[in-house]
């Protein structure tokens, strides 16, 4: 392909600028309000760029869902290049007041949500002003989803009627170690377990209780015991809690379990063993609520010829690209699960993700904005 773009061509001093804007806009998931604030700035940039929006209410307690579209004919039924992102943080309001101000040291830019992934958002939606202005071979769904650090409940549904039009997904969560993009992600399943046996006095009458606490530390260890790391499998009782007093035999005890799996396989044998646990003692009973969340998101035959395509792109660019599978699931779940060639990891490069070191990388911006713009104007449909 013949190079149309550089890192050159984009302002990327204009681009950090904003970029600042929307991380001093807080947008924890479960504040829709706030999450809100920031949908509203993304639609006034986009509606000044001329691009076609769809605004989606919110449900479930979570924030608008924000589709900005590159302009095309009416009734077009053409397959789509379609891009997602989220506007929601793990971290809560106050945080850029207190343990994580916006600050830059050298290259890096620290803030919240900054790598996870306001800068992949922003550049997904100036490389999307840069594509349509340019002309692309194919038109253009961005997608901005309000819940993706909790799980996408409010959002799948639509992500994949997307997906279902869609030759391409290209997912601007934040690059990995030092610039590698995603090309495969594990499944990820979440349960939520009660453990009830029968509350009694732990003194005077021991015997006439059953422990919760008990059962659900034999029930830690089965669960663990699905660990496999050969091939790929995790499965960790991330919280547990029970009991009311030290001097009482405890009646309750909760956990919350996550399941990491690597294809499909692995998940339906690890979510029918969960399903079938029981207790060995008949007066115990446990309620194991869960599902997968995110199916295994294995690189295809097609997702391998779309890395060629941008590894290509990227060397034009002077960026050698690297492809990694990593345990995290994201969106890119969904559409990949749907056979749609789908990479991820395009945004910008930096660590900290979920924690109070967050940053992006400064010098990353431009030629990953600029990757971004080439992917969306030379992508063409799969014969």
């Amino acid at each position: 392909m013949t190079q149309v773009l550089s890192a050159g061509d984009v302002d990327a001093e204009a681009l950090i600028e904003e970029l600042k804007e929307w991380v001093r806009i807080e947008t924890p998931s479960g504040n829709a309000a706030a999450v809100n604030r920031l949908v509203d700035r993304v639609e006034a940039i986009a509606e000044k760029a001329g691009l076609s929006i769809e605004r989606l209410p919110g449900t479930l307690g979570f924030g608008d869902i924000l589709a900005v579209r590159s302009p095309r004919q009416a009734g077009s039924n053409e397959r789509s290049v379609l891009v997602l992102a989220h506007l929601d943080t793990v971290h809560a309001i106050g945080v850029i007041d207190n343990q994580l101000p916006l600050r830059q040291d050298g290259d890096k830019l620290y803030g919240p949500g900054i790598y996870d992934m306001k800068s992949g958002a922003l550049m997904a939606l100036e490389a999307l002003k840069i594509a349509v202005a340019k002309g692309s071979r194919m038109p253009v769904d961005l997608v901005f989803v309000p819940d993706e650090e909790v799980g996408s409940f409010s959002s799948r549904a639509f992500m994949e009627e997307c997906a279902r039009s869609a030759g391409y997904t290209l997912v601007v969560e934040p690059a990995r170690d030092g610039g590698k993009i995603v090309i495969a992600r594990k499944g990820v399943a979440m349960y939520d377990i009660v453990v009830r046996g029968r509350a009694s006095h732990a003194g005077t009458r021991p015997q006439d209780g059953r422990s919760a606490v008990r059962a659900a530390a034999r029930l830690v260890l089965d669960l663990e015991a699905l660990n496999d790391a050969g091939r790929g499998i995790t499965v960790t009782v991330g919280t547990i809690s029970g009991g009311t007093g030290r001097n009482t035999v405890p009646a309750e005890c909760r956990m919350q379990v996550d399941v990491r799996v690597p294809d499909d396989a692995a998940a339906t044998e690890i979510t029918a063993k969960i399903a079938a646990m029981q207790p060995v003692d008949p007066d115990i009973t446990f309620e194991i609520n869960g599902q997968m969340n995110r199916p295994p998101f294995a690189q295809s035959d097609a997702g391998r010829r779309l890395f060629d395509s941008a590894a290509k792109v990227a060397t034009d660019l002077g960026i050698a690209l690297e492809g990694v599978t990593t345990g995290g699931g994201s969106d890119g779940n969904f559409t990949a699960a749907l056979g749609v060639p789908t990479l991820d990891g395009l945004g910008a490069d930096g660590a900290g993700a979920h924690t109070f070191e967050e940053h992006i990388l400064l010098s990353s911006v431009a030629p990953r904005t600029a990757l971004l713009a080439n992917l969306m104007m030379s992508l063409e449909p799969e014969a």
